[in-house]
């Protein structure tokens, strides 16, 4: 088995520079309806009734409508389905359970004619989910290894450019001035890729040949979410108009592990003496990623309410500022019957994990709303929510932005390009109703509707995805529906809330990008549709 010596620092075409991608940036900044009972069951469509705690992280004028104080909790339980549609059909399911709001409300009567109640709020509120899990199966018509010797001939990699060791950090793309991307050396360790000649006029090829057939098989782990704590301000003038401001800090912890292995009839395997054989191939590769940090925002928002029937609200969000550390690791196992070389595997720097860090920025947001109130039994409204996805951000620590291999552009110059050309903006559509069918019961429904951030040029796979380090694979998500509904139940200051949500996201998983070399062969891909089923239970008490 070859020694792997993993020098990262990516060129021209093919990878990033650095160990993240625009797709991770995505990753990040998903968002869940997520929150007490009554907001779930009612789509989430709170932006201008309030007097609910999750309102202090959707639309911090919410909390101006509260006339007392409040303790409550929520938890949920999360049933996914998942249905993985490619040559072959393959289901599943996955459970988990989640604290969704813990927090409390403190409010002060000021006797004061202009501004009667002065508020305030500290919160916990589980903002995002990344639990996901999905695997299956793909008739191939082209192999990851011959993404890698697509990527390897972009780059101009000679088998010394592969095999140095002098002065280098596995995980430093300025450290040595190397410009192997860490998938090629990997795939040289591995036998994956085969080199025809050792100078700068080397060329790579992958196991694929003309009469190469196979089968590939995926399997995608992901765990973790975003939880944000909340310190909010709020109060009324006039009881019309309902301010509220809010500092959140948020803590984010995502882990995932992707594998992907192939078994290939007739595959081209270069032995060590260089002769090629013709045989079976089976091999693996197996990425696993986490990332841990922090990060902080702002939000401001008003609720008026300028005849008894009707409320306006707008909330104005503020990026999140992270600041990131992620870890990696990869290894391959192969085995090629009928050549000269052994079964055995290979690991990205020795078996011992990768370490990152770095700053990332989420998008701005705007939420405008509307209620109804009808007498006081029927209550309907609804919200609008704009992000722009193109202001993600990565940026570095580096004081000043640039890395020593950076002559010309500041670091994730790159990544930052292609968030611009694979992202655009999203529209939120959130609505939602109750019903007093009993002066201490309440029925309720909703329905919220999140469209793709993903051009649809991208999502059609007409473009060519950067990845980071040795996982190819990517997923992209289409427009996701909710549907929702619940009861509540309301007596001398304690309250219990029941949700039922329904999720339905469809995505397109992708093995790899089209191979540099024949941009017209498609990636192996599957649909992945995912269906989460949701019960959000809430008690509290208010005083």
């Amino acid at each position: 088995m070859k020694k792997i010596f993993l020098g990262c620092g990516l060129a021209v075409a093919a990878l990033g520079a650095n160990a993240q991608s625009a797709l991770d940036a995505y990753q990040f900044n998903q968002a869940d309806l997520k929150g007490t009972a009554r907001f779930m069951s009612m789509g989430g469509a709170f932006g201008a009734l309030g007097g609910d705690m999750t309102t202090l992280s959707q639309n911090p004028g919410g909390l101006g409508i509260y006339r007392s104080s409040e303790i409550g909790v929520t938890v949920n339980f999360d049933i996914q389905n998942y249905t993985t549609n490619s040559d072959i059909t393959m289901k599943g399911s996955d459970f988990k359970f989640l604290l969704n709001n813990v927090g409390y409300i403190g409010s002060i009567n000021l006797n004061n004619s202009v501004m009667p109640y002065f508020n305030w709020g500290f919160t916990y509120n589980k903002a995002a989910s990344f639990n996901r899990k999905y695997d299956g199966a793909i008739s191939l018509s082209n192999s990851m290894s011959n993404y890698i010797a697509g990527v390897s001939n972009a780059n101009n990699l000679t088998v010394g450019d592969v095999t140095t060791t002098d002065h280098y950090d596995p995980y430093n793309p300025n450290d040595g001035g190397y410009v192997s991307p860490w998938i090629s050396i990997l795939g040289y360790d591995s036998y994956l890729v085969n080199p025809i000649g050792r100078d700068a006029n080397t060329h790579w090829n992958g196991l694929w040949g003309n009469n190469t057939t196979g089968v590939g098989r995926f399997s995608v782990l992901e765990t973790g979410g975003i939880d944000e704590y909340n310190i909010s301000f709020g109060g009324n003038i006039k009881n019309v108009v309902f301010w509220g401001m809010d500092f959140g800090i948020t803590s984010i912890a995502f882990n995932q592990s992707v594998l992907w292995g192939e078994k290939l009839n007739g595959a081209n395997i270069s032995n060590p003496d260089g002769s090629t054989v013709v045989t079976e191939a089976n091999w693996n590769i197996h990425n696993r990623y986490m990332v841990r940090g922090t990060g902080f925002n702002y939000k401001l928002g008003f609720i008026v309410k300028p005849i008894q029937e009707l409320r306006l609200g707008f909330a104005f969000h503020t990026p999140t500022w992270y600041a990131l550390e992620e870890e990696y690791i990869a290894s391959t196992e192969y085995d090629y019957p009928d050549t000269d070389i052994r079964p055995g595997s290979a690991m990205t720097n020795d078996g011992y994990w990768g370490y990152n860090d770095y700053k990332y920025r989420t998008p701005w947001k705007i939420i405008a709303s509307a209620a109804g109130v009808i007498g006081s039994k029927f209550i309907i409204s609804g919200d609008y929510e704009w992000s722009n996805y193109q202001d993600m951000n990565l940026s570095s620590y580096n004081e000043f932005g640039w890395g020593f291999n950076s002559d010309i552009l500041p670091d994730f110059y790159y990544e930052n390009q292609d968030i611009d050309n694979y992202y655009q903006a999203t529209n939120t559509v959130r609505l939602g109703a109750e019903y007093r069918v009993l002066p201490e019961v309440s029925l309720r429904a909703g329905y919220a509707n999140v469209s793709s951030p993903v051009k649809q040029e991208v999502r059609d796979n007409a473009m060519t995805m950067y990845t980071a380090g040795t996982n190819p694979s990517y997923a992209l998500d289409n427009t996701t529906n909710y549907v929702t509904c619940g009861i509540g139940f309301r007596s001398k200051g304690f309250y219990c809330d029941l949700a039922y949500v329904y999720r339905n996201r469809s995505s397109e998983w992708h093995a790899f990008t089209p191979d540099p070399e024949t941009p017209s062969v498609k990636s192996p891909q599957a649909k992945v549709t995912s269906e989460n089923h949701q019960i959000a239970l809430s008690m509290g008490f208010r005083f």
